[in-house]
């Protein structure tokens, strides 16, 4: 079923976001103190390409630096992200199949907003990779 909604998210919804992050990404590397934001923003383009069986968690190494970056982010990049994932998920509220994609899509906007300190896992365990 993952694969299934994977699939119709990158036909409606997917592949527009992703190249919006791409786009973000590509702006943020010109300079050298705003590469951290295009990594982030590169990582986050993967994820709207394919985001279920996925899921976004807190990185616990995250320090005041995450918190100061994306602050930041939020005024260069992220609002403008979170807009789009407004404007992309009213249309896929319309029908009835488009319905578990908006939410989807509603999901992913704190991610768009605060993408520094986070982490995109799988969904079947995602604390693992933390886990020593």
């Amino acid at each position: 079923m993952k694969t299934l909604l994977n699939i119709i998210w990158l036909v409606f919804a997917g592949l527009w976001l992703a190249l919006g992050y791409v786009l973000a990404g590509v702006i943020c590397c010109i300079l050298i103190v705003t590469i951290p934001f295009g990594i982030a923003s590169f990582r986050i383009a993967g994820y709207a390409l394919w985001p279920f069986g996925r899921t976004v968690v807190d990185k616990p190494t995250a320090g005041a630096w995450s918190t100061i970056g994306n602050v930041i982010w939020v005024v260069v990049a992220g609002i403008w992200l979170a807009i789009g994932h407004v404007v992309t998920a009213i249309p896929l509220f319309v029908s009835i199949i488009g319905i578990p994609l908006g939410i989807a899509n509603l999901k992913m906007i704190p991610v768009s907003l605060l993408p520094l300190g986070k982490d995109i896992v799988p969904s079947a365990a995602p604390y693992t990779a933390y886990q020593r």
